[in-house]
């Protein structure tokens, strides 16, 4: 079961830091209708990873063979795939990095975050979490590295999604932990987390993914050759 967990934890640490994310779901419990939509988006947000880390790891599981002793490279070669999109994400979101005292501008739909009605504030959840390219690379490297993992059965399968969905969930859970339980000082916290977040998106982003999606591309990389 600890081969399970520990080979998921890097992935879903890394989907629980998006920024975007993590300023949508303050930006929510800042809204009219806070307590009822940043409980229905943080919903959405686990039901998307749920779904696609799901998929993911059942199409990788069946297309891997190597558990029985043929050697299968399917999923090196994800690993190689997932690790190329990562690095050319971080050098796409490198390249957006605003210049020193540029104002930084938000995404439109954050402007329509206030009037989102219950339903939308949790479709919002399930396309930030299933639908966002560096999630579904991610999530795609978590679902084959559990996959090719040996010696892991289909029920420590199981923990060690659970466990990368309830991590990968972190970033959205605690602020809104924060809102319902830290009273009026919890307003002040969330704003300063979501003006560093703003600010610093870019840069925080590309950072994590470079290294991530290095780490992947010699993994496959190494697997490969």
């Amino acid at each position: 079961m600890g081969s399970a967990i520990s080979e998921v934890i890097p992935f879903a640490v890394v989907v629980a830091i998006s920024p975007m994310a993590v300023v949508a779901i303050i930006l929510v419990l800042f809204s009219a209708r806070a307590r009822v939509n940043s409980i229905v988006f943080t919903l959405g947000w686990i039901v998307g990873v749920a779904i696609v880390g799901t998929v993911i790891y059942l199409l990788a599981d069946a297309g891997d063979v190597s558990k029985g002793g043929s050697g299968s490279d399917t999923s090196y070669w994800l690993k190689l795939v997932a690790g190329v999109l990562l690095v050319l994400f971080a050098f796409r979101h490198w390249r957006k990095q605003p210049a020193a005292g540029e104002e930084v501008s938000q995404p439109k739909w954050m402007s329509s975050i206030d009037t989102l009605t219950p339903v939308k504030a949790g479709g919002l959840g399930v396309a930030l979490a299933a639908l966002n390219p560096k999630n579904l690379a991610l999530t795609l490297a978590a679902g084959t590295s559990l996959a090719q993992a040996t010696g892991v059965s289909g029920g420590e399968a199981t923990v060690g999604l659970v466990v990368f969905v309830l991590i990968a969930s972190l970033g959205i859970i605690v602020p809104v932990v924060l809102f319902f339980v830290g009273g009026e000082r919890a307003a002040g916290i969330l704003d300063g987390w979501r003006t560093w977040l703003s600010i610093h998106n870019t840069a925080v982003t590309a950072t994590v993914l470079l290294v991530i999606g290095a780490v992947l591309f010699s993994q496959g990389l190494r697997g490969l050759t």
